[in-house]
C-alpha cells in the first residue's frame, strides 16, 4: 500500500494516510498536494495527481492531553529497542511501569519503559530506590514522527524535507 504524508496547514508532520484518503481530502478542498508522484490517478472521466505529501489547508489543533495509546511496538521504538536500565538490546524485551501498577502508578508513556526480562524481574513491584536499578532516561511521549515511522516501513526522499532533523533514520 502506497502511504501519503500528512501535513498539518503549519506544515507540522501529522501522520501518514492512503493514497486513496489523500485524494478525497485533496478534492474536497481539505488539503493540498505538495509534492506528487510521476504516476497519476485516473476515474472514468479524469486523470488527477498522485499525492505523495499533502497539506491540510486549515490548522487542526493536536490536542497534547490526548496522547496516542501505548504499545509495545511504540514503546520499544520510543526506547530504541533497548532495556532503560541495563542498555541491553539483547533478550527478550517487556514493557515495565516505572511506578509499579500495584503502587498507583498509570499506565501512561511518562511511567511506562522497555525491560529486559532480567531487569523486570529483578524490579518487580518495588519503586526504582528499593530495586537499586536506574533509568538511563526519563520516559516520555514519544515524538509524532515516531508513528509515522512506524506505519511506514522506509521514509522516502520526498518526505525528508517535512520531518524534523535526524527523524529520517530507522526507528
Amino acid at each position: 500500500m502506497q502511504h501519503v504524508l500528512v501535513l498539518n496547514a503549519s506544515y507540522e508532520p501529522l501522520n501518514v494516510c492512503s493514497v486513496r484518503r489523500a485524494h478525497v481530502l485533496v478534492w474536497k478542498g481539505k488539503a493540498e498536494i505538495l509534492e506528487s508522484l510521476p504516476k497519476a490517478l485516473h476515474s472514468a472521466t479524469n486523470t488527477y495527481l498522485w499525492p505523495h505529501v499533502i497539506r491540510l489547508v486549515k490548522y487542526v489543533r493536536v490536542p497534547r492531553a490526548i496522547q496516542r495509546k501505548i504499545s509495545r511496538r511504540a514503546l520499544f521504538a520510543r526506547d530504541g529497542w533497548r532495556c532503560v536500565y541495563c542498555g541491553t538490546s539483547s533478550g527478550r524485551l517487556t514493557l515495565d511501569h516505572v511506578i509499579p501498577r500495584s503502587r498507583g502508578g498509570e499506565s501512561v508513556w511518562e511511567n511506562v519503559v522497555t525491560a529486559c526480562s532480567p531487569c523486570n524481574l529483578r524490579k518487580g513491584n518495588r519503586l526504582l530506590e528499593e530495586s537499586g536499578l536506574t533509568l538511563h532516561r526519563l520516559p516520555r511521549p514519544p515524538a509524532p514522527v515516531l508513528f509515522i515511522h512506524l506505519a511506514t516501513p522506509s521514509i522516502p526522499s520526498e518526505w525528508q524535507p517535512y520531518l524534523p532533523r535526524g527523524a529520517t533514520a530507522a526507528a
